[in-house]
């Protein structure tokens, strides 16, 4: 009997030492690069072409993407940038969605006319780095360009406003290049609702369904990215094709609007759909989330024009009381794992086939700690393997999820096209003049 209690006692010294160790001869890098030689990574939302905008007034010889661009200049309330090009290769990125952004504060054709030109530099990206990048169109086009060893460069139009309330602007936008549509940015359009707004429509008005029946006749994806949760449930009730969050994360973890919510996440089995996963600090951590609110409070609170703030008129002296604020109450760090948190979060909601990626790079203030630019992708992905994935759930993440979704809605558009016209449907016919903006 004292020698089996002699024995029990070594036995559990030793389990923890034995449940502890990590199997012997791992090499996630080996793993990582092996995944994405044979499935191109993609990301489904970069802000670099905005930037080049704003920052170098949309000339995209003003900035040498063959260098080190984290080493350029900013603007003191900007950032570093987190994209160029030995970085995208460092990160194994095989196909990039770029966002043709163009903030709600531009509407009708001024918006416009900043989208064809938010195309024009996807489209100089491409021309002065031929080597690089090269414009992709359809899914077969990305395993082909990602099988050259380019990046194959996808456009999404970040907002709903951008087509003027006009679907023939919407066909154009897609003949030029732009694969999917994000229906709303911070703010309703006048037919579908934000996500960040006050609810006005309860979802999509009856133009709004039909923008999104001619998205799936045209083969360009749905991204509900940034638009309500009422108005994501309209969405999949309309949809013939799979639609995508092209930068969302999980409200299972932070109650976040910009996340996708539980009833949501189990409704892209029946719809195909993917989630791919953001990057923002806010959105990843609750914590993170509630220093944001209070930030913001504060910063109202020293200088509120135009109706107060206790050092409203005196900029220096605001900054300075914001700068001691962020000294005393410093941001909850957010890390590279609380993002594979809402990676497998979404995966266990939804199931592995419809997570990926969706960083917003460069569309970003701050970011998670291992996760500052594009070249960190494979540290993500080392994670994952880390806490159980295979390489085959490692690629459907990286990127076979969202090329399956970019396939069938391309299958959808040449189904739909034998059966339907391009629609010439009007918002002031379907919602009333009452709705119209012109």
């Amino acid at each position: 009997m004292r020698t089996n209690i002699r024995w029990l006692f070594l036995l559990l010294l030793a389990a923890p030492l034995v449940c502890s160790a990590a199997p012997a001869g791992t090499d996630y890098a080996a793993r990582v690069a092996r995944v994405l030689k044979g499935t191109p990574l993609i990301d489904g939302h970069n802000d670099l072409p905005w930037e080049i905008r704003d920052r170098f007034q949309g000339k995209v010889s003003a900035v040498d993407l063959a260098t080190d661009t984290s080493k350029l200049p900013y603007p003191a309330d900007g950032f570093a940038l987190m994209t160029d090009i030995a970085r995208l290769h460092r990160g194994g990125v095989g196909g990039q969605f770029w966002s043709v952004f163009v903030p709600v504060t531009m509407q009708g054709p001024v918006a416009v006319q900043a989208t064809l030109e938010q195309i024009d530099i996807v489209r100089q990206m491409a021309e002065r780095y031929p080597q690089t990048f090269e414009l992709a169109y359809t899914a077969a086009d990305v395993r082909r360009i990602h099988k050259a060893g380019r990046i194959a460069s996808l456009m999404g139009i970040e907002g709903g406003h951008q087509i003027d309330n006009s679907l023939p602007v919407l066909r154009e936008m897609y003949v030029l290049g732009a694969r999917y549509l994000t229906l709303t940015h911070s703010s309703n359009t006048e037919w579908a609702d934000s996500a960040t707004d006050a609810p006005r429509h309860h979802g999509l008005t009856p133009f709004g369904r039909e923008v999104v029946r001619e998205m799936n006749r045209l083969g360009m994806m749905v991204d509900i990215s940034h638009v309500s949760a009422q108005t994501m449930r309209a969405v999949l009730e309309v949809a013939e094709a799979p639609v995508m969050f092209s930068h969302s994360s999980a409200r299972g973890i932070v109650d976040h609007p910009r996340d996708v919510p539980d009833d949501v996440l189990r409704m892209l089995p029946k719809n195909g759909g993917v989630v791919m996963v953001n990057f923002y600090p806010g959105y990843v951590s609750a914590a993170r989330n509630r220093w944001d609110a209070d930030y913001a409070a504060e910063k109202a609170r020293y200088d509120s024009p135009p109706f107060g703030g206790i050092y409203i008129g005196q900029p220096e002296r605001a900054k300075a009381a914001l700068e001691e604020w962020v000294k005393a109450h410093p941001a909850p760090v957010v890390t590279l794992a609380q993002v594979a948190d809402h990676i497998e979060y979404v995966r266990k909601v939804a199931g592995i086939d419809h997570v990926g990626l969706g960083s917003d790079f460069d569309g970003i203030p701050a970011t998670p700690v291992g996760l500052e630019g594009v070249d960190k992708y494979p540290d993500l992905l080392a994670e994952l393997m880390r806490r159980g994935w295979s390489d085959q759930e490692v690629a459907k993440l990286a990127g076979e999820n969202i090329l399956r979704a970019l396939a069938t809605a391309e299958n959808v558009s040449a189904r739909l096209r034998t059966t339907r016209k391009a629609s010439e449907a009007t918002i002031q016919e379907l919602d009333g003049a009452a709705q119209a903006t012109h």
